[in-house]
C-alpha cells in the first residue's frame, strides 16, 4: 500500500473509531494517526485469527482498521483514566 492509501485508510478508520468510542472526532491529524495504528493492530490480530490482514484500500481492510482503532482507543482510555 502506498502512503496515500495509508493516510486515507487511517483517516476513515480513526474518524469512525473516534466516533464510536468518544462520540466525537479527535481532529484530522490525530484521527489519521489513530487509524494507522489501528490498522496495524487490527491487521496483526486478524492475521493471528486467520482472516488475513490489511491488504489495500478495500472494505475488508477498512473494517479491520476500524476494529483495530476501536481497540486502540479503548485500551488508551482505560490506561489514561488510571
Amino acid at each position: 500500500m502506498g502512503i496515500l492509501s495509508w493516510i486515507i485508510l487511517g483517516l476513515i478508520a480513526g474518524f469512525v473509531g473516534s466516533k464510536v468510542v468518544n462520540k466525537s472526532g479527535s481532529g484530522l491529524l490525530l484521527d489519521i494517526v489513530i487509524g494507522i495504528i489501528g490498522a496495524i493492530v487490527g491487521g496483526y490480530i486478524a492475521t493471528l485469527l486467520g482472516m488475513g490482514g490489511v491488504s489495500g484500500l478495500n472494505i475488508g481492510s477498512i473494517l479491520i482498521a476500524i476494529a483495530g482503532a476501536i481497540i486502540v482507543l479503548v485500551v488508551y482510555n482505560a490506561v489514561a483514566r488510571r
